[in-house]
C-alpha cells in the first residue's frame, strides 16, 4: 500500500468504480445544527436604526429640496 486513497484501495469492497462522489457525505454531522443559527437582536436592532435615520435623511433631503414651505 503506497498510502494514496485510490479507486483500487477499494476493489475488495465492490465499489471500486464509484468515487467518492455518491457517498453521502455532504450532510454528516450536521442533523442537530440549526439552520440559520442564533438572531443577534444587537446587529438587527442597529440595522433597523441606521435604515430609519436613512429615511428620516430622505425625507429632509426631499423637504429641503422641493421648493415648497411647511407650515
Amino acid at each position: 500500500m503506497s498510502g494514496t486513497h485510490a479507486d483500487e484501495d477499494h476493489a475488495d469492497q465492490g465499489h471500486a468504480d464509484e468515487g467518492h462522489a455518491d457517498q453521502g457525505h455532504a450532510d454528516e454531522g450536521h442533523a442537530d445544527e440549526d439552520l440559520l443559527g442564533p438572531v443577534d437582536y444587537t446587529a438587527w436592532g442597529a440595522g433597523a436604526l441606521g435604515v430609519a435615520i436613512g429615511l428620516v435623511m430622505w425625507l429632509c433631503f426631499v423637504l429641503a429640496t422641493s421648493g415648497s414651505t411647511v407650515g
